[in-house]
């Protein structure tokens, strides 16, 4: 490849505009980003008010990127008034959650990174006084880490952005973004351009596909990977309960999946979601599960009731006094999983010129501030044998049942289908 190849990125989250980023910072001239809508896309699992960062993982690799990433997110000035330092409280109480949150302390351990143990409820509370109201909760767990916070996602994508525009990136956006299917030589299966819905063909040298859980549409996934929304919800607290929450930790229940931001000052808005299995939406064209895609200028006002139930059941627990309060707006939030909860950064078997950077599993966005480096790694082939192994693209999983077991992080019931009318909902 060229700097002067014709590079053509489908997605506009995350994975496409680090990719497309870094591509003009080692010299890349010629790059176009196709998306449905111009970034912050409204319904890509990049973008909301607020985003999880962390290094606390049971798997040293991840760590060790999360905690490169940290470094930058915490230092870097460019990203003042987006990034928001808090503490991390991570808790169980069941034997599956207390195991995850035990590896990832051993993994802090191995890289002589710190942690506070939180044995009890007490203790939990001595340290945090607005959690759990009067409530007694047995057998509480956990840690806590200090070196983590929260990005203001929506303005961490604009940022992304106005950095891609200012090193020469086009976006093409509306229906002559939204890309439909790849043109394929007959001959040799390579990608010649990318169809989109206005009826143009965008050609290229090189297609990256980053599009997120709408990705297994475009290009075989040999059950490599399956969309799976989560929900979430926001709650409009008054300034008095801003203040009085302002030191509320990020806190994450690894037993349930349930977990919570800080207030976002801005908005008044406090955000609460599950980190859980999900929920599928098959589509009878080609038995996938797909996300909706009707442009929309915000995700609809939708969750479905045990979902919502959900979230009021961790509100109870951790803070009961906002346990009967009106959500200001639910939504869902769709990841791209893959069985292991690996990400995928290789080229995809069937077409040499088409590249895979996608698949967030839905911890992806922490990485922001380096993974467009390791995605131009492997997109010239230059990724380090560990990092290639773990990203590759997997079709040893074709033909194969329940294979999606995660990384351990995953709470909650089973992965189940929406039904019809919640279908027509979203």
């Amino acid at each position: 490849m060229h700097t002067s190849s014709r590079i053509i990125i489908v997605g506009a989250g995350v994975f496409g505009l680090s990719a497309a980023l870094e591509l003009t910072r080692k010299g890349y001239k010629n790059i176009a980003i196709l998306d449905r809508h111009v970034p912050p896309v409204p319904d890509g699992s990049s973008v909301d008010i607020s985003r999880v960062i962390r290094f606390d993982y049971r798997d040293a690799v991840y760590a060790k990127i999360a905690k490169e990433a940290y470094d930058v997110w915490h230092s870097a000035p460019e990203f003042q008034g987006i990034f928001f330092p808090s503490a991390n409280a991570f808790i169980a109480s069941k034997a599956y959650g207390r195991s995850h949150v035990d590896k990832c302390k051993d993994v802090l351990d191995s890289l002589g990174l710190p942690w506070e143990q939180l044995p009890d409820q007490e203790t939990i509370k001595n340290m945090f006084p607005m959690l759990y109201g009067d409530k007694l909760q047995s057998e509480l767990y956990g840690y806590c880490n200090r070196s983590s916070g929260w990005a203001d996602a929506q303005k961490a994508i604009a940022f992304l952005r106005d950095q891609c525009i200012a090193g020469g990136v086009s976006f093409i956006c509306g229906t002559q973004g939204t890309v439909v299917a790849f043109q394929k030589d007959k001959m040799t299966d390579k990608i010649l351009a990318a169809k989109t819905a206005s009826g143009h063909d965008v050609q290229g040298d090189y297609f990256i596909l980053s599009a997120g859980a709408w990705s297994s549409k475009l290009a075989p996934m040999y059950n490599s990977t399956i969309a799976t929304a989560q929900v979430l919800a926001f709650i409009k607290l008054t300034a008095a309960e801003v203040t009085a929450l302002k030191s509320l930790p990020l806190y994450i229940d690894y037993d349930s999946g349930w977990f919570s931001f800080p207030p976002h000052e801005e908005t008044g808005l406090l955000k609460i979601a599950v980190h859980g299995w999900g929920y599928t939406r098959t589509t009878d064209k080609d038995d996938l599960s797909l996300p909706p895609t009707t442009v929309r200028s915000r995700r609809t006002n939708f969750a479905p009731n045990d979902g919502i139930a959900r979230l009021r059941a961790g509100l109870q627990i951790t803070l009961p006094a906002l346990a009967n309060r009106k959500f200001e707006r639910v939504a869902v939030c769709w990841y791209n999983d893959t069985p292991s909860g690996d990400f995928i950064i290789d080229y995809h078997p069937d077409h040499s010129n088409l590249f895979l950077a996608t698949a967030g599993s839905g911890h992806a966005f922490k990485f922001l501030p380096v993974l467009g480096k390791y995605i131009v790694q492997g997109f010239e082939n230059s990724l380090p044998r560990d990092l290639a192994q773990k990203w590759r693209f997997r079709t040893e999983y074709k033909n194969k049942e329940d294979t999606f077991h995660g990384d351990g992080s995953r709470g909650g019931p089973a992965r189940r289908e929406f039904t019809t009318l919640e279908k027509s909902q979203l």
